[in-house]
């Protein structure tokens, strides 16, 4: 039997981060995971591979704008999906390496196997249906990730029904593409294809894109995207996928059938949990398969943590990271450091990107909150009118009394960058005053906030 202080199941950016942290805190830490490589569904099939191929659409549509800067462009071969991820290899295989290394140099060891628990303490971990192996350890940290909820009445296997992993293998760049979904992935797919040139149909259950959005940058999307001819149909619920011959039929519940090339299902993903054993523990999971944790991310087990995707919301790598931190400096050493979800940024990859952090107008308003807005728009800033892009928008909302930033909310160019400005300041209370006494480089971006923040001000 081997013995750990802690293990960690998976290896992406939740479990990474975990394993690190304990580690640095002089534990004995072993990372086991079931992929060839490490770093989970983001690295292989999803961030990494999702936002490489969006930077070369991005700099092709950016090309076609060439007549901005009198500068004639020429495409010599035929575009496909393959060539727009032509750096996808080197970047997932320099990461990879970083990971590996980042994992040895703590003195984490690394194992590739299927795990399963025993018993609330002991976990076996098979590789390629060979004898299983125990491992003992103190804490555990499950970090498995998700994988894309694919509904029954849908034919995954059939070539042109796709979800957010199976996307990524296309080769021609579809004329036409129907989407259901209109989270973040869908909605970053649906951008992605519509810069390349596709008839984009996106289909969407709610009645907003994206609404835990602030209605202002949500309704500034939905118009951008109707801009580059996207086809939003709201409060649509798909109830059959009909594959005919070289094309795919949506049929809504509402009657309305839509034919496209090829269709992408983009609504949730499921926590992997199966095969884990969770059963036997006590620890349940909800209908997406997802475990359920405290504040501190402990599972039914104390001694048994989640984090990531595999515990839903927000999903995001970087908010995983945090997960993974704090969940195994609370096992290590006990302390109760709360996620703080309201200062942490997420960031959205449309084309353009959207990042916010802290309220939006609609919950400062339920809260009955006594806010301000101030606002700034790229064709404002230098930066915006030399580089012709004047469809980005900042947004401050601050306390009327104290001054005190409340929420920052970005859609444009550099958004997910941009964002940590507001982020710090509201880490340490500030109001927006710092913004207007602070110098910003010039011309840049950045200045929004310093604009924003005047024109906030101006309304008092």
């Amino acid at each position: 039997m081997h013995t750990y202080d802690m293990v960690v199941i998976g290896s992406g950016p939740a479990g990474e981060k975990a394993a690190i942290q304990a580690a640095k805190l002089g534990k004995r830490v072993l990372v086991v995971d079931r992929g060839t490589q490490p770093g989970g569904s983001c690295m292989h099939t999803g961030t990494i591979p999702s936002k490489t191929l969006r930077e070369s659409v991005k700099y092709l549509s950016l090309m076609h704008q060439r007549t901005l800067y009198g500068i004639s462009v020429r495409q010599d071969h035929p575009l496909t999906v393959d060539s727009l991820m032509h750096r996808k290899r080197g970047a997932i295989s320099s990461l990879v390496e970083r990971l590996e290394s980042n994992f040895e140099r703590n003195g984490v060891d690394l194992m590739r196997g299927n795990a399963r628990f025993a018993d609330p303490h002991h976990l076996e971990i098979s590789q390629d249906g060979e004898a299983k192996d125990v491992y003992e350890a103190r804490h555990f940290v499950i970090a498995t990730g998700s994988r894309p909820f694919r509904p029954d009445f849908a034919d995954f296997d059939h070539p042109r029904v796709l979800d957010s992993d199976t996307v990524l293998g296309l080769h021609d760049i579809p004329k036409s593409i129907t989407i259901i979904g209109a989270g973040v992935i869908g909605c970053e797919y649906a951008t992605i294809f519509a810069h390349m040139g596709a008839k984009v149909n996106l289909v969407n259950p709610r009645q907003l894109l994206l609404d835990f959005l602030d209605l202002e940058i949500s309704n500034a999307l939905s118009y951008l995207m109707r801009d580059r001819g996207v086809r939003i149909r709201l409060g649509e619920t798909l109830k059959a996928v009909e594959p005919e011959g070289e094309s795919v039929l949506a049929h809504l519940e509402s009657g309305k059938v839509i034919r496209s090339d090829y269709l992408l299902y983009a609504n949730g993903r499921s926590g992997n949990t199966e095969g884990l054993g969770l059963e036997a523990l006590g620890i349940p999971v909800n209908q997406r398969s997802q475990i359920e944790v405290n504040p501190f991310f402990q599972t039914a087990q104390p001694h048994i943590y989640a984090v990531g995707d595999v515990i839903g919301f927000p999903s995001l790598a970087a908010t995983a990271m945090d997960q993974g931190r704090l969940a195994a400096k609370h096992a290590i050493t006990g302390v109760e450091e709360e996620f703080r979800y309201h200062l942490m940024p997420t960031g959205i990859y449309t084309i353009p990107e959207i990042s916010f952090v802290g309220q939006t107008e609609e919950q400062l308003t339920h809260d009955k909150v006594p806010y301000e807005v101030g606002t700034a728009t790229y064709k404002e800033i230098a930066r915006g009118q030399i580089v012709g892009n004047t469809s980005g928008r900042l947004k401050l909302l601050f306390d009327r009394d104290t001054l005190k930033l409340l929420g920052v909310h970005i859609l444009g160019d550099d958004a997910t960058d941009l964002v940590h400005i507001g982020a710090a300041v509201m880490a340490f209370g500030g109001t927006i005053e710092y913004f207007i006494d602070t110098v910003f480089n010039y011309p840049t971006y950045s200045e929004c906030y310093r604009v924003a923040a005047l024109n906030g001000y101006n309304r008092l």
